[in-house]
């Protein structure tokens, strides 16, 4: 009987290790997808560990690029915060992996696709809504939903056990005690010890920024210009390092972030499926990109549009974060949120030092600031006494208001 194609999202660890050598003990023929999303992974030993459990073919597709230019530039547009100050770094990811996944399934010609996120998690949703929209007919394996694989599988000790038996390399040990999530973008550390949200966490969790308190004593100056919201370049003030196109202005920028302990995050967050779970992130690139962007908007965007522009960001991160990346409304504000980028352009200076970014100095040749007119030395363009009229028409409201309730005592 032939074997049903299924192409599987495998990062090498030990849940998709063990998801692949049970999806092969079900009679499917597995094809093993690695995406590279710029985690630190040996790819080719990964690879090799798919071929070696028994998968017949291993990809391992470069997605930084496109990670960079499609989905980080895109949102940090929108100046986009999950709950005030999740960047979404494991969020942004999962619509990119989905869609290649995808296209791996029709050029194998395969009708099933499989992802080893868990049944509590966000990453189940987000996956699977991106599947379905971009190939409505697929057929999805999610083993954590399988009652089958349940009934092997209750958490981490059987898997380890599973893996022993099949000859299945792993380097996860069983006295590990949380899981780890990384992209380009962000790492992300959860569960296990830091279930517990009183748990302070302790410094060797952190792996990809230095400590504050043990970043370098000096500060880095750096200066990030933009056209149309978009970085185009970064600037070291102190090494004269510059760095013009997309992957590496991002790259460098996790480096000079991470040397200085930028961009941790400590949180407990609702997810989509009604559960607050605590996440622990390091964020650095990301981090001081979003306040170089959130700065330059100040002096080159109106007023309004910055307003309807972070009414629409609300809801986008919202989309983002329950998975609906592939959606006619996310299509809708992609495009508002472009638009309102028109002329966001100019360069942003920042200081960097021990885990904080704050910008001392903008400019923009859009610039909407006018020194005469702002200034409290010249008059300008501004008439003082035009204030008199606008205020006491703001104040009839309020006049007819406590007019009208201190009468009846409220």
């Amino acid at each position: 009987m032939k074997k049903e194609k299924i192409i599987l999202a495998y990062s090498g660890g030990l849940d998709t290790s063990v998801i692949l050598k049970w999806l092969i003990t079900e009679n499917y023929d597995v094809i093993a997808y690695i995406a590279d999303i710029g985690q630190q992974e040996n790819f080719d030993i990964a690879k090799q560990k798919a071929l070696q459990i028994g998968a017949s073919k291993a990809y391992v597709v470069d997605l930084k690029e496109e990670f960079v230019t499609d989905y980080i530039f895109q949102v940090f547009k929108a100046n986009a915060l999950y709950e005030n100050r999740y960047l979404l770094g494991t969020a942004i990811a999962r619509p990119l992996i989905a869609k290649k996944q995808i296209e791996i399934a029709e050029t194998e010609a395969a009708d099933f696709v499989a992802h080893g996120a868990t049944g509590k998690g966000n990453d189940q949703v987000r996956f699977e809504l991106a599947y379905y929209a971009l190939n409505p007919s697929i057929k999805v394996i999610a083993p954590w939903k399988n009652s089958k694989f349940l009934q092997h599988f209750q958490g981490r000790t059987d898997m380890l056990n599973y893996a022993k038996k099949h000859n299945i390399p792993i380097t996860a040990t069983i006295d590990k005690p949380y899981s780890e999530d990384e992209n380009l973008l962000h790492i992300s550390h959860e569960a296990g010890i830091l279930e517990d949200p009183s748990y302070e966490c302790s410094e060797n969790i952190y792996s990809l920024t230095t400590s504050p308190e043990k970043a370098p004593n000096k500060t880095t100056k750096v200066s990030l210009t933009f056209q149309d919201g978009i970085p185009i370049q970064v600037e070291n003030h102190e090494s004269n390092i510059i760095k013009t196109t997309p992957l590496e202005i991002f790259m460098y920028l996790n480096q000079i972030g991470a040397q200085n302990g930028i961009g941790r995050l400590d949180m407990v967050e609702n997810r989509f499926v009604g559960i607050k779970s605590r996440g622990v992130y390091e964020t650095p690139g990301g981090t001081i990109l979003h306040f170089a962007h959130a700065d330059l908007e100040g002096i080159v965007m109106d007023r309004e549009v910055m307003r309807l522009r972070d009414m629409l960001a609300a809801k986008m991160v919202d989309l983002i974060y329950n998975g609906f990346w592939f959606s006619p409304e996310m299509n809708f504000l992609i495009s508002a949120i472009n638009k309102s980028q028109e002329g966001i352009s100019g360069t942003v200076t920042l200081k960097i030092y021990k885990g904080n970014v704050y910008p001392v100095s903008r400019k923009s040749n859009n610039s909407l600031y006018d020194k005469n007119t702002a200034s409290m030395d010249i008059i300008g363009s501004y008439n003082p006494q035009d204030a008199e009229g606008f205020i006491k028409i703001h104040a009839v409201r309020l006049m007819n208001y406590n007019k009208t309730y201190k009468k009846i005592g409220v």
